[in-house]
């Protein structure tokens, strides 16, 4: 017996040389050092983490799929939106050049070459994933139109509410430079500065903020899923049309009330679409604040004119409708040309265009991200919700300029 356990003592020993001892040694080596093999002595050399890759690696034009077989029609649309653009993008030095030469291009005169414009003003730089991967996920969004009225009734009931009072809004930056577009939401309890409301918290105290609603609208679907939009239009009961606009959020995190469904096995993967889930909703109205309230985040709207093609964006000019997306702006600046490769909704058909980098989106997080703006109305709505492609992405930027491969300008 004492034999075959020493034999077990001497095996498990042996088989410690293998893998690298986690802890300490218990004497004065220091904190972090492996501790020896008492067997063979020896200490394996610890897995280095490999540094994550620059998000912005330069490319040349001929890397860009499609680049030289674009129509010019459809680069000349592409010219136009960002030249509108530059109407947030002027006065920022890193743009200032390309602007100038946008806004003095004949345009409109024949022989104009949208191409050859791009290639003699932009340098192309690949986008690429901290993992090393330049492929990601190009999703799709829209802007809602949805019905309502100035003021509540039986049939309009959801309410629509602008920032509130009681939230406090702190822009990190200030403090920390290094936090660069973050902010912190939240509300004042006694002597701390506490989470704001969650949208299951807000949701109990709608009625007595109920004075306060900007406007009221007669489906809480349709108003949840323009919320996550960010913006919409209203078609009021008096025949007029407004525009809301994102304003502010709660704070929270954006969570997928698709995901929800899944995970409870409410629906399959290949139903979470926006149809699949207003269908579930439907058919399960006692459970509908339930299905809403998974998604903490709450969005809080301004009322805008029904101006341009469509809402402004992030960079505070209309969105194109098929020309503008939404980015990580750490990756990708505002404002930016991207030259974007990914695929038709449900399709293999090649979607291959230059597009704005005019929008952001909370969802919208790494170099190789993108959200796609298809227009407004319930056709968009469609190609939006069926949209979840593969894509590539290569930014385009001024001539002359080396990106700061931490971060985007």
């Amino acid at each position: 017996m004492p034999r075959l356990l020493s034999s077990l003592l001497l095996l498990a020993l042996l088989a410690g040389c293998s893998q690298p001892a986690l802890r300490p040694t218990a004497d004065a080596a220091p904190v972090g050092a492996c501790a020896p093999c008492p067997v063979c002595q020896a200490c394996p050399l610890p897995e280095v983490p490999k540094p994550p890759e620059k998000p912005l690696q330069g490319a040349a034009w001929s890397d860009l799929p499609g680049w030289s077989e674009a129509p010019a029609e459809d680069l000349a649309a592409s010219f136009d939106a960002f030249r509108a653009s530059c109407n947030g993008l002027a006065r920022q030095p890193l743009w200032q050049d390309a602007c100038t030469a946008a806004r003095g291009a004949a345009r409109e005169q024949a022989g104009f070459d949208p191409r050859a414009w791009f290639e003699a003003h932009f340098q192309p730089w690949v986008l690429v994933n901290p993992d090393g991967g330049r492929e990601g996920l190009v999703t799709g969004y829209y802007e809602p139109l949805v019905r309502g009225s100035r003021n509540r009734s039986k049939r309009y009931d959801v309410p629509v509410f602008g920032p509130p009072e009681d939230m406090i809004t702190v822009d990190l930056s200030s403090l920390y430079p290094e936090l660069k577009n973050l902010r912190l939401r939240g509300r004042i309890e006694g002597r701390k500065l506490v989470p704001y409301y969650s949208r299951a918290e807000w949701s109990l105290q709608e009625n007595q903020r109920a004075k306060n609603a900007l406007l009221w609208v007669s489906d809480p679907v349709d108003f949840f899923f323009l919320q996550i939009q960010g913006s919409g239009q209203v078609q009021l009961s008096d025949g007029n049309r407004i525009r809301i606009g994102y304003a502010d959020q709660n704070g929270h995190p954006y969570r997928s009330i698709g995901r929800w469904l899944i995970d409870r096995g409410e629906l399959k993967a290949d139903q979470a679409s926006m149809q699949g889930i207003r269908q579930w909703a439907e058919s399960n109205p006692g459970r509908l604040q339930e299905l809403l309230n998974a998604n903490p985040s709450l969005v809080f709207f301004r009322e805008l004119p029904v101006t341009g093609n469509g809402p402004p964006g992030a960079l505070g000019v209309p969105l194109t409708p098929e020309r503008s997306i939404a980015v990580d702006r750490r990756a990708t600046p505002l404002g930016a040309p991207v030259w974007l490769d990914t695929t038709q909704p449900l399709s293999d058909t090649p979607l291959r265009r230059l597009m704005l980098a005019q929008d952001t989106g909370g969802a919208i997080r790494g170099p190789v991200r993108a959200d796609f703006y298809w227009g407004s109305g319930s056709e968009a709505g469609t190609r939006a919700g069926r949209m979840k492609q593969k894509g590539r992405m290569w930014t385009l930027l001024p001539r002359g300029y080396a990106p700061d491969q931490g971060e985007a300008p």
